[in-house]
Order: structure tokens, then sequence, then C-alpha cells
């Protein structure tokens, strides 16, 4: 750093380090100001230009240096010099203040923060160049965020010096209006009963109504920007236009009929989308066949001498696609055509924030104008560019149900869920499955000990898993399909028949207007806490819109975009994502909703463990089912649950109680106090709450019962507290056995 700048910033720590040693921060309140009120304003009487002048400079210097007591000052203008003239002042002093703390903070910092960190701000610093004095004005409007904060960050960026002046000037004008005019009425208390002035209690309720409004004025002025140069028509075919017919757009458009809004559908593929036709629906039919071929393999544990099943493979994936036939009619045209929803089978492009274009598939073509509209497009599979790929050919969640006859050896890229199931599924229908991830464990998101769990299950279902390998290359050798990878440092080649790549999905952002429109995306549409692009009354919701890609989060989210579209300005709700429960439908089954202990480390939250082994329940053992856990995270000393994460059997299904506990703030001793059906593995759920209250007994209280209990039976006391047993659970009346 230049001696320049070490000179400067020398001096501003100086001055600060003066400004609360000798206790001038003492000044700066209002009781001080009003035990001195009448000299202050003899003075300002006697020298009305000196005053303006000191308190002018003061109020810089103060701003400038970003000590605390701006606020205090704004009143205290508006006491000594009125509305007119302390608005005047305060407006001019605050800016100039400011323009001083950023100018400081760009010639001290600037340099070294965008040498330091100038990848990580490249998307900031261009935001700001574009549109920099628009942040800033919405940022000023808002009198609730610490302003010496804003002149600070700004210094940061490249923003010229000008433009934060007078964006500054105008953007803090209303809240220095406010301000000054409640300084006006405290100059006016004399007594008690001046408190309860009209006038005064007017000035308050507008500083508690500002940021509201300010905040409505910000959305106004984003809204005004974002339509510029887009005609609004002057009325609507619909109420509101969905585009794609998965989860979150069926939802949507079920909603805005059963309300009575004229909603029109469209979907250019199949209704119901990946779920009904690729996802959840063909995948549990899959695995449901395949975990009743690994019971049969299991048929000693039961106590049958000998079962076997002998089965086509085309014949079970005939089963898949009848299930999904069976389901259909659920998201059919017929049944949301019923329902009062418009569906129209073809292609839409959003061509202006209230025009859709729609090519249908029947040849036709057409234009509805609407007020609102909910972008549901979906997700696709992602497919990594691997060279030679395409050369060897592959299948995804979305084509692996075209199979007809079972690959001899299958190799799965990709350990999350949707290839954890998969490879488990085939391996148990014979396949000789190869899974091959970068990682060092299937299901990364999960816990360290849950992801152990399920691939010791694999590893004796005999599925090879190759973690940590770097795949760098397809090759067709002699006909044979080769997987090149790397693996600490030595190549590895993996031959295999068929090749499932399952490495994640990726939303739908392209064919449908999201370009034309800048509406921003990532790695999905961006929105805003009410499920709003830019575009306010453009929406989006399920995989598209993030931030999960289940079908249950699809639907959940379909609810707040489909009511905030039909009603809002009047009112909107924020998407609720407190208690968002999924399940990997492996075997054995992995559920969990809120965080988990790998999540809570990252985040540093302090938190307690709970923990019961479900190889101790009656009903699992005598299910054969006895592996697994719950696992219950609590706030330190309360039964307030954090998260839970479920490995057994039929875990998907335990885990609503906790999911219905979390979202209505029932802790464990609510569980602890619900009876549970014996023998149901919902136990499960009864003894975990009972390990937290064990652990949390109030032992001191338990000796005096003790002794209470002695004492009636005539004996002295026990000279030691008596300890539960470990295991003394599972015989407490925390049990319907008991």
């Amino acid at each position: 750093m230049k001696t320049s700048r070490l000179a400067l910033l020398a001096a501003i720590v100086l001055a600060i380090a003066l400004f609360f040693l000798f206790d001038l921060d003492h000044y700066f309140n209002l009781d001080v100001f009003k035990s001195q009120q009448a000299a202050i304003e003899a003075w300002r009487e006697a020298r009305p230009v000196a005053a303006a002048l000191g308190f002018f400079a003061l109020y810089v210097a103060v701003t400038g240096l970003s000590l605390p007591g701006a606020a205090v000052m704004t009143l205290v203008a508006g006491a000594i010099f009125g509305l007119g003239w302390g608005t005047l002042i305060v407006s001019f002093a605050s800016t100039i203040g400011a323009t001083l703390a950023f100018l400081v903070s760009r010639f001290v910092l600037r340099d070294m923060v965008q040498s330091r960190f100038g990848d990580r701000l490249a998307a900031i610093n261009a935001g700001v160049a574009k549109d920099g004095g628009f942040y800033l004005f919405t940022l000023r409007l808002v009198p609730a965020f610490p302003f010496f904060v804003i002149n600070l960050l700004m210094g940061l960026t490249p923003i010229r010096t000008w433009t934060f002046y007078w964006v500054s000037q105008v953007g803090m004008l209303a809240g220095t209006l406010v301000y000054v005019n409640a300084g006006t009425r405290l100059a006016q208390i004399d007594s008690l009963a001046g408190i309860l002035s009209p006038g005064l209690l007017a000035s308050f309720a507008l500083l508690g109504v500002f940021p509201l409004v300010a905040r409505k004025l910000v959305e106004a002025a984003r809204a005004r920007k974002v339509y510029a140069g887009w005609k609004r028509p002057s009325h609507f075919d619909r109420n509101l236009v969905v585009i794609g017919a998965g989860a979150a757009g069926l939802v949507s458009s079920y909603i805005a009929a059963a309300v009575k809004a004229k909603v029109t559908l469209v979907e250019k593929h199949k209704m119901g989308g990946d779920c009904l036709n690729t996802g959840c629906v063909p995948s549990k039919a899959l695995i449901r066949s395949a975990k009743l071929l690994s019971h049969i393999r299991r048929a000693k544990e039961f106590g049958i001498r000998d079962a076997r099943a002998d089965f086509d493979f085309a014949d079970v994936m005939e089963r898949v696609h009848a299930i999904i036939r069976t389901v259909e009619p659920h998201d059919s045209v017929e049944r949301y055509t019923g329902l009062g929803v418009e569906v129209i089978e073809g292609r839409a492009k959003i061509v202006s924030p209230w025009e859709v274009d729609i090519a249908r598939n029947d040849g036709g073509q057409q234009r509805l104008t609407t007020r609102s509209i909910i972008i549901a497009a979906g997700a696709r599979p992602a497919v990594p560019p691997i060279p030679g790929i395409e050369d060897v050919g592959y299948y995804t969640s979305d084509t692996i149900w075209n199979l007809r006859e079972l690959p001899r050896r299958l190799l799965v890229l990709g350990g999350g869920p949707i290839g954890s199931e998969l490879a488990q599924t085939f391996a148990r229908f014979g396949a000789a499955v190869t899974m091959v991830l970068r990682g060092e464990r299937i299901m990364p998101r999960e816990d360290a000990e849950v992801s152990e769990l399920v691939m010791q299950r694999f590893h004796a279902e005999g599925i090879d898993l190759r973690t940590g390998h770097k795949m760098r290359h397809f090759v067709v050798e002699d006909g044979e399909k080769i997987l090149v990878a790397e693996h600490d440092g030595h190549e590895v080649r993996i031959p295999f028949d068929v090749l499932l790549v399952a490495v994640g999905r990726a939303a739908k952002l392209k064919g449908y207007g999201l370009e034309e429109l800048g509406i921003p995306t990532g790695q999905t549409v961006e929105v805003n806490e009410f499920l709003q692009t830019i575009y306010p009354n453009i929406y989006a919701a399920g995989d598209v819109a993030g931030p999960y890609q289940f079908t249950h989060t699809a639907a959940h989210q379909a609810w707040y975009a489909s009511v905030n579209a039909l009603f809002a300005p009047f009112k909107k709700f924020r998407a609720d994502y407190s208690a968002v429960p999924w399940s990997t439908f492996v075997d054995p089954e992995v559920a969990r909703v809120g965080l988990n202990e790998q999540e809570a480390r990252e985040r540093n939250i302090p938190l307690e463990v709970t923990r019961f082994d479900i190889a101790d329940l009656d009903r699992a053992i005598a299910d054969g089912e006895a592996h697994g856990f719950v696992k219950v995270l609590t706030v330190p000393g309360k039964d307030r649950i954090l998260g839970v994460t479920i490995v057994g059997e039929h875990a998907g299904d335990l885990l609503a109680e906790y999911v219905i506990a979390m979202r209505h703030g029932l802790g464990l001793n609510k569980i602890l106090g619900t009876i549970h059906i014996y023998p149901t593995l919902a136990e499960a759920n009864k003894y975990a709450a009972g390990e937290w209250k064990r652990a949390h007994a109030p032992r001191k209280l338990l000796e005096w019962v003790g002794r209470f209990h002695a004492w009636r039976r005539g004996k002295p006391a026990p000279a030691e507290p008596i300890e539960p047993k470990v295991g003394a659970l599972r015989d407490a009346p925390t049990s319907s056995r008991s």
C-alpha cells in the first residue's frame, strides 16, 4: 500500500479512535440535545449563519468518517432549523459526507480488494457498470440499510463519482424529509402530554411506514425500468398462461382454474412431464420388481427352503409402461379440460411480458395475451462432454425405459440418487453393474455414514463401485466399448455393453423466449422469493427454477407461483422451504428433511445429535429389516428439530412425522407424547425422541424424587443417584409394549 494511502488510513483511524476515546458519541443522543435545547436555539438565533455552517461541517465530518450519530443529527436539524432549512442542510451535508467516505474507500481499499477478489467480483462489477445508479438509488430509498456501509462498499465498485453523488442526493431526499419532519415535532415537546400530540405521532408513524413505502417504490421503479420498451396490451385474453405440464405446470393450472381464472396450459410433449413418463413413476415400478427378486433370493432368511423366479426383462419393462398408462388419466388433457383448464398441445414462446406465441402440434399458430405467465419447463438429464461418448452411445433416465433386453454389463456414470437407484435395480435383475464416480462416495449430499451404509449394501449385492475416477474418454476396440479413466494417477480401462449417464439434471432454458426477453439465467431461471423473474408478472416454478429438483417441491412452488401470479400486487407469498423432505429409493432407503451433520459443520451451526438404531426395533427384526437408524439434529439443550435423516425400510414414509413437526414447530417432546402403534416401524420415531429425553433427564430432580420414594418406604435415601442403564429405553414407557 502506498505511503499516501497509509497516511490517510492512519489519520482516519486516529480520528475515529479519538472520537470514542473522549466519549464524544455521548453527545449524539436526544437526551443530551433536549437538555441543551434552549441554549442551542438561542445560539442559532444569535448567529444563524455560523450555526448553519457549523452544523453542516459537523454533519459532513460525521458521515465522512462513518461515525454513529447521523440519524440523531438529522432529527436535531429539524428541531433547530425547521423542515425547510433542516432538509436543505442535511441533504447536502449527508451527500457530501457520503461522497467523501466513498472516495476514501476507493482511494485506500479498492485496488487491494479488486486485485485479490477480482474474479469473484466480476459479475458485481459488470452489474454496477451497467446499472450501478439504479442499484444505488434503490438502496438509498430504504433507510433501514446502513448508509455508511453503502458508501464504503460502493467505493470498491467501478461506479462514477458524479453518479454516486447525484443519485445519493436524490435517493436520500425522501428519507431526509421524513426524519427532519420528525425532528421538528420533537422540538415542540415541552411536557409528557406532548408525546401524545397528533403531529408527533404522525411523524413516528411516517418513520415506521417509510421503509415499507420505499420498498414499494423500489419495486415500482424496477418494474418501470424492466418494462420500458414493451407495449402493454389494453386487455388480456387470459389471466394466466402456464408453459409446461409437469408437476409444477399441472398444479399451477389446477389452482388457477379452481379460483375461476381463465388459464391456458401449453405442453409440447407429454402431459405429466418427467415424473410420470420417465422419472418417479417408471423408476419406482422397476424398483418394486427388483425388490421382489431380492426378497426371493433371501428366502432362507424367512424360513423358506427354496424360492426361485423366472422372468423376462421385456415383461418387466412392459409392466412399467402399463403402470404409466394406468396413471396417465390423472394428468391427461381430458381431466384438466374437465377441471376448467384450456390445454394446448404445442410449443410456447414468450414474445413480450404479456404475450405468448404457440405453435400447435396440429400445425396451427396462436398468440395469447395474458396478465401473468408461469414457466414450468422442467429439466433434462445432463450429459458430460466426454470424448467418444457419442460413439459408444448412451442411455439417460429419460431413455432407459426403451430397453427391452437386460444389459449383460451396465456402466453407470454418477453416484447421485438417480444413478444409485438404477444401479442397484439393474444389479438385482442380474446385470453386472459398475458405477464410476469422481468423488469418494455415492450420494455426496448425505452424511458420510449414510453413504457408507448404502455402499456396504451395494458391495454385498455385487455392484462394482469405482470411486475417485476421472473419466478421460470412450473408445471402441474390436467391437467392445471401453471407458478409459484415471485413478490414483494410473489409467484404468472399464469394458461395458450399455452406458447409463446419471450425473444430474439441467434446467431447460432454451427455446421459449428467455433470451429474447433478457430474463437472467444461471443453472436455473433466476427468481426472487416470490418466484418472480425480473418481470414481476412472469414466474418460474419446479426444476426450471430450483433450488430443488423434486416433484413434491415443484408442486409446492406451484402454489406460490400461481397464487402470486393471480393476486399480486394485492397479496403475495414468499415460497417457504423451511421443511423440504426428500428420499432416495435405494435399499436401505434414505430420507431426509432439514439439516444433516455435514451441512451443519459447513455452516458452523451448533446442534445436538440424537440417534436410534433401527436394529433394536421389534418390527424391523420381525420383518428381517433390522438395519439403519433415525438421526435427529436439535438445537443444543432444546427439543426443536433442525433436521432428520432416516436410513432403513420405508424411510420416506417414516420421515413424514418429522416433516409435520418441523413445519409446525413441534419438538421431540410432542413426538414422545404421541401414541404409536405397536409393532410398527413408526415406533422408531418415538424411540428417537425417547433417546433425546433420556439424555436431557433432570438429574438433580430425579435425585430428590428418589429420596422422596425412599422416605415413603421408611428407608434412608440412597447415597448415590441411580443412573438409568443405556439400554433402558426399550423397556421404558416410550414403548407401547410396556
